[in-house]
């Protein structure tokens, strides 16, 4: 069962990120709805999950963790944006825009990855745990596809990256997945990578995805979009969740 799931998670991802590639032409309410599931994965799923791997009491050590995961993502993308500002060569801000993209599908190809660890490790609690986390994951995969491509179309246009990109995060899961027959991860540590997801995925939602959803369109369909993003989470977590 394991090898099947790894392989429905791939394709799940890779669908998502091709159906963004078909409607590049709509690449604004592509990044309003990844915006909105960005987000909408950080409050309903990677937050409730650190809070619970975390254990009662340990509230405020989950906000200096999700706040560290935040400041962590807003330096080191605030220090390639500078870098490109700074740069009057076309060529050498191409660049940097490619690193900026680069650190955006980076972030969600690991998080892909911790996604199939966590569907590794509920299977080997029980069957029905393993389940119900994987009915989340596939539908968090068809999203990251979404997500990495909008993030890679939109710093570089270009569609072989956006492809390329999509790939690593399709494998991500299946990788995750596969890998839980050769290690084992703390509970704990699994809080902390968590935490630190939550915290990089609400900057990357809210500080850039966001602003550029809106740049040189109307602000009501994006905005709409980023609603359905955040609606289309919170129903997929708490239908897993029964």
């Amino acid at each position: 069962m394991i090898p099947l799931i790894a392989l429905n998670a791939f394709f799940f991802t890779l669908i998502g990120g091709l159906i963004a590639l078909r409607f590049r032409d709509r690449l604004h309410l592509i990044l309003g709805f990844s915006a909105g599931a960005v987000v909408g994965v950080a409050f309903f799923d990677l937050l409730p999950e650190t809070l619970r791997l975390l254990g009662t009491g340990r509230e405020s050590f989950a906000t200096i963790l999700i706040a560290a995961g935040f400041v962590t993502y807003l330096i080191i993308d605030r220090a390639l944006a500078l870098h490109a500002h700074r740069s009057h060569d076309c060529e050498r801000q191409h660049h940097d825009h490619h690193e900026r993209g680069v650190l955006g599908a980076l972030s969600l190809a690991l998080h892909s990855l911790v996604d199939g660890l966590a569907v590794g490790f509920a299977f080997q609690v029980s069957s029905g745990i393993g389940l119900i986390v994987t009915a989340a994951i596939l539908v968090h995969g068809f999203s990251d596809g979404i997500n990495t491509v909008g993030i890679i179309l939109k710093n570089t246009a270009n569609r072989r990256r956006a492809f390329r990109w999509l790939m690593v995060d399709a494998a991500a899961p299946a990788v995750g997945i596969l890998a839980t027959y050769f290690i084992t991860l703390s509970q704990s540590a699994l809080a902390i990578l968590v935490a630190i997801f939550t915290g990089s995925f609400l900057y990357l939602g809210a500080s850039d995805l966001l602003p550029e959803s809106h740049h040189d369109h109307p602000t009501v369909w994006t905005t709409v979009a980023t609603i359905i993003g955040i609606a289309a989470l919170f129903v997929v977590t708490r239908l897993a969740g029964l």
